[in-house]
């Protein structure tokens, strides 16, 4: 009978997804984890892979689809019909179908897996070691991006130890049969044929617009603009509703109020170009930003209330205590948040480092679900654009930003001599309900002392 393979659980929470490239046609015959389905979510694009050996019968979806956790995405074939026209992933004819995928419920999240599978011919051997939880010849336990990483690192998943609760399989289970170290990162590949498929699948009719969440008080309908004139209705993407929605939300349910600061980055600004070259030789792009981390990481250890969450059923302040620092980075596709982790307890150096690789990947569309989540503050430089300052939207559920604008030289008095000196326009956005006014201008003065002092950013003072 036909084998239909649903939307799985892609975890924190997330329950739709937007298909963006659908990377095999009706008739391919493919291998289990060959890629299948590029999507969209709220956090990041992923590949979905196949959960199963077999021939495509029928695909459900097409791009700029949006659907749910659950949803039928494609239908195998029946594992004893005839094969179709073979692709570039062409099924191995020694490799025996995997059976019809189960749903199971493991700690109350969805999963599929495989039943136990029977031998495909008499005396053929298991593996050696396999995992645990995991149904021999069947499909493994494991997430799309944890599927990815093992293609990437070369690991069967057949042969890795689950630990990963309900027998799945864990990222860290693929880095340690892989012997890659545990925070590594591999960035991922796009399949030979799938510029090819995208361009066929854009001749495709567009999905319909879908309304944006309503958060709080409804708007008035709007008027009929086309009495006036022409005009053209552009469904917005997943990613721009995912914007919309977070941003209605934060503005809605925050109090924001903002408190603006400059900093005398004059002699910042020295070292960074005097240290330049150097970093250079090192891999390393030292930029502004990279400072303005660091900064901002160390005042926060003395001003904890900002890096923290606010759990306003319960009447308690969430305070953390680790520093992720997310930085706004902006793509073609929009505007997108991927976090550095512990930056408190990194060298400069190594935070400048981490930054370029995290902000490429982001802009290649290659960036992970944990590069994208556990941010506890976020910081939005929009120097390079221009402008004299702004007021973000706090990323909830985070209770403050810092937002920078591009910094100029100006006249200033200095012992009593008018000098020029290098000013950056900071604007630190917080919640008002966990901290007051005095508190923001303390703790926006904590990250201009430390910005006009680059040399204890150096030494971790």
């Amino acid at each position: 009978m036909p084998r239909p393979f649903t939307l799985p659980d892609l975890g924190e929470g997330l329950t739709e997804a937007e298909i963006r490239k659908v990377l095999v046609r009706e008739g391919d015959v493919i291998r289990e984890d060959a890629p299948l389905l590029e999507v969209e979510t709220d956090k990041a694009t992923v590949e979905i892979p196949s959960p199963m050996s077999g021939r495509i019968e029928k695909i459900h979806v097409r791009p700029d689809q949006t659907v749910k956790v659950g949803d039928v995405l494609v239908t195998f074939a029946d594992a004893a019909a005839p094969a179709g026209k073979e692709s570039p992933a062409t099924l191995d004819p020694t490799r025996r179908l995997a059976p019809t995928p189960e749903t199971v419920v493991d700690g109350g999240r969805a999963r599929q897996v495989g039943a136990q599978a029977t031998s495909a011919a008499a005396g053929s051997a298991a593996p050696s070691a396999p995992a645990r939880g995991v149904a021999v010849g069947g499909p493994v336990p494991a997430t799309p991006a944890t599927r990815r990483l093992a293609r990437e690192l070369g690991v069967d998943l057949h042969t890795v130890r689950a630990t990963g609760r309900g027998g799945r399989v864990t990222d860290d289970d693929v880095r340690a049969a892989a012997g890659a170290p545990t925070d590594a990162r591999v960035a991922a590949r796009a399949p030979g044929d799938a510029a090819e498929r995208a361009a066929e699948s854009a001749r495709e009719p567009r999905a319909a617009a879908r309304p944006l969440a309503s958060v709080g008080m409804e708007p008035p309908p709007l008027p009929k603009f086309e009495q006036w004139g022409p005009i053209e209705r552009q469904p917005l993407s997943h990613l721009r509703r995912t914007i919309a929605d977070r941003m209605t939300l934060a503005a809605t349910v925050i109090p924001h109020v903002t408190h603006f600061d400059r900093a005398d980055i004059t002699d910042l600004d020295a070292v960074i170009r005097r240290n330049l070259e150097a970093a250079r030789e090192q891999g390393v792009t030292l930029t502004l930003t990279a400072f303005l981390l660091k900064a901002a990481a160390l005042a926060l250890k003395a001003h904890p209330q900002f890096n923290a969450s606010l759990d306003a059923a319960a009447g308690e302040l969430i305070v953390k205590h680790y520093v992720h620092l997310g930085v706004a980075v902006a793509t073609e596709r929009g505007l997108i948040v991927p976090a550095l982790r512990d930056v408190d307890r990194k060298p400069l150096l190594a935070v400048a480092r981490e930054l370029g690789a995290l902000a490429a990947r982001v802009r290649e569309g290659k960036a992970t679900l944990d590069d994208l989540r556990g941010s506890t503050f976020t910081i939005t430089n929009i120097g390079a654009l221009g402008g004299t300052g702004a007021i973000p939207i706090i990323n909830y559920p985070e209770v403050a930003i810092l937002g920078v604008a591009r910094a100029r030289e100006e006249a200033v008095v200095r012992d009593g001599q008018i000098v020029p000196r290098l000013l950056l326009p900071l604007s630190l956005t917080f919640d008002h309900r966990v901290a007051d006014g005095a508190d923001g201008a303390r703790f926006a003065s904590d990250i201009v002392r430390r910005l006009e002092r680059p040399e204890h950013l150096l030494l971790d003072l």
